[in-house]
């Protein structure tokens, strides 16, 4: 089978066009088709070396979908439509940039749906952490009001989506005005951030927001910490910024009198077969949009790595199966 292997850590150009052998599944694994898959940061963090325990070579990828070709031990049939998703995938083990994939039942959720793989193969790790980071980090209630810093993100764009779904009402932030145009047309309200978000969000909510998801990271924590009100909770999810460690962290003068700070860092058993099948419904029925940026062909692997690294994008980047 033909692979995308990272030989060693450094740029997009260390990802290298490989034929390995297709891997056999043994009891309790999934051998899986690969039809599309979604790329993410956590990926382009582990090739520039930055995830501590992965050891190269190393086919990179957490996620992607495709058919079952055979599942030993597994209630899974051949021919079935799966996702599969972390739990170690491109980590621990060999994930989705291939044509083909082995992982564990754990990881793989059955899809019952009709969508395109290229639309289909943006949903699972996307859905999962914008779902997880809603209910578990947040543990949001209809009526809430929600702040996402980092909104023009794919988890932030999905995110956004789902809150709207469960009667929030959604604020999220941009850097830049012109982007500002595809939150507004989700249905999301606009603060434009210029490292300094608290004047808007508190003209915008004078009491603070009852629920903030940080998905830029450290470089901003503190200032979304200061939007929320007293009881809300702040959930970090996200590193866009690129940055791991809040350096000289007070937390008895960082933290805003009784604002809670949590984070969310969820796996594969927060994506359930019903939430991947309802989710999937409600894009079929045109009550939901999956916000894809742009479709890369499977050798266009190293391209897709420079978009996303060039912060060019607006939403999911997705990779056609081979």
């Amino acid at each position: 089978m033909r692979a995308w292997v990272l030989y060693d850590a450094g740029g997009p150009g260390q990802l290298r066009l490989t034929e390995l052998p297709t891997p056999e599944p043994c009891d309790g694994e999934v051998l899986i088709r690969i039809r599309a898959f979604g790329i993410n940061r956590s990926e382009l963090f582990t090739r520039q070396g930055h995830s501590p325990g992965v050891v190269f070579p190393r086919v990179l990828g957490i996620e992607c979908v495709g058919e079952v070709v055979a599942a030993p031990g597994t209630d899974l049939r051949p021919g079935q439509r799966v996702a599969a998703l972390m739990g170690g995938m491109g980590r621990d083990f060999d994930g989705g940039y291939a044509e083909y994939t082995r992982a564990p039942r754990r990881c793989v959720v059955p899809v019952d749906c009709n969508l395109p793989w290229t639309t289909l193969g943006a949903i699972p790790e996307m859905l999962q952490t914008a779902a997880g980071s809603l209910r578990v980090g947040l543990a949001c209630e209809p009526g809430d009001s929600l702040l996402i810093r980092g909104g023009t993100s794919s988890i932030g764009r999905m995110a956004a989506a789902l809150a709207r779904e469960q009667g929030l009402t959604v604020f999220a932030t941009t850097r830049s005005e012109a982007k500002g145009a595809v939150l507004r047309a989700d249905g999301s309200a606009v603060i434009v951030d210029s490292g300094s978000i608290e004047p808007a969000a508190r003209a915008a909510r004078p009491d603070g927001f009852d629920r903030v998801l940080e998905l830029v990271g450290t470089q901003t924590l503190l200032d979304s910490l200061r939007c929320a009100r007293v009881g809300g909770v702040v959930c970090m999810t996200g590193i866009l910024g690129g940055s791991w460690v809040l350096p000289n962290f007070q937390p008895m003068g960082d933290i805003p009198h009784g604002v809670r700070l949590t984070m969310y860092s969820g796996g594969p058993e927060d994506l359930t077969e019903a939430d991947l099948a309802g989710f999937c419904a409600a894009v079929q029925a045109g009550r939901a949009e999956v916000p894809i940026d742009r479709v890369f062909a499977f050798d266009e692997l190293v391209a897709a790595h420079e978009h996303m690294e060039g912060n060019r994008a607006r939403g999911k980047i997705v990779i056609a199966g081979a």
